[in-house]
């Protein structure tokens, strides 16, 4: 048992180091809607990791009576009076993990949509069981991804990226791995198995040689992250958001109704 042992239980995630791995446990079932409050508590735990130098990599994953890794962020907090704090609480989460340099690995056993598929595309290795599903439907509210925009055109192409945030569409976790998303795919049965297997390959390296590796990959692959996403931000907060259809498609999704496009 390591020194920097801790097991902590937030509101809605589950927060453990142990042998040199920091679980960040999603504990928000059925669905792990990522609302403003979960956003922030998982940031917060990534916060606690950067100061654990002994830490080799981080997990994200569901907890056992989920249905789904994540099924997104909070569409009720899209509205115009949560959407500025929704976004930063969200995109928080990314600017830690840009700068937090340990490997992150996602276990998905479930749809991880939307949000949640983001997470995903961002971590550095996937271990999925086939019951995994990846999709990024926010275009059917009438706004788009903008993490998405960022890094799934790195990591699946131009082509295929266009295709999953213009139409939406899930893809099963075959498929995922066959784009580069996914790097494992399990039965369900041996998900928990193939994961400490590859822990175990993280956990056998040097911390700090996995810190320097995965700062100099993410330089190299992603040199203007934070003002990449800063600009597009801007451009959804402000522009996007400013306009019909977004709203309209968020009250109708709340409604649970088609949306009534003005194209403006």
């Amino acid at each position: 048992m390591y020194e920097s042992e801790i097991t902590t239980t937030y509101e809605t995630i589950q927060f453990t180091v142990v042998d040199r791995v920091g679980y960040i446990i999603f504990n928000k079932p059925p669905l792990n809607i990522f609302t403003i409050a979960m956003m922030k508590e998982i940031n917060d735990a990534l916060n606690t990791l950067t100061k654990m130098q002994k830490v080799s990599c981080v997990v994200f994953a569901a907890n056992a009576s989920s249905k789904a890794f994540s099924a997104g962020v909070s569409v009720q907090e899209h509205r115009a009076e949560t959407v500025y704090q929704m976004l930063d609480s969200f995109h928080n989460i990314f600017r830690t993990l840009y700068n937090y340099a340990k490997p992150v690995v996602a276990v998905v056993n479930g749809p991880a949509l939307g949000g949640g598929c983001e997470l995903v595309a961002f971590c550095d290795v996937v271990i999925a069981s086939d019951k995994a599903k990846f999709g990024q439907p926010e275009i059917r509210l009438g706004v788009f991804p903008p993490i998405a925009a960022i890094i799934l055109p790195k990591l699946v192409g131009l082509k295929k990226a266009s295709e999953l945030i213009y139409t939406g569409e899930s893809i099963d976790a075959l498929e995922a791995q066959s784009l580069g998303l996914v790097n494992f795919v399990v039965d369900e049965e041996q998900l928990e198995a193939r994961t400490q297997e590859v822990l175990g390959l993280f956990t056998g390296q040097s911390a700090v040689a996995l810190e320097a590796t995965r700062r100099a990959i993410l330089t190299a692959y992603y040199p203007d992250f934070e003002e990449t996403l800063g600009k597009i931000e801007e451009q959804y907060l402000i522009q996007l958001m400013s306009l019909q259809d977004p709203k309209e498609g968020i009250e109708a999704f709340l409604e649970k109704r088609e949306p009534i496009w003005r194209h403006k």
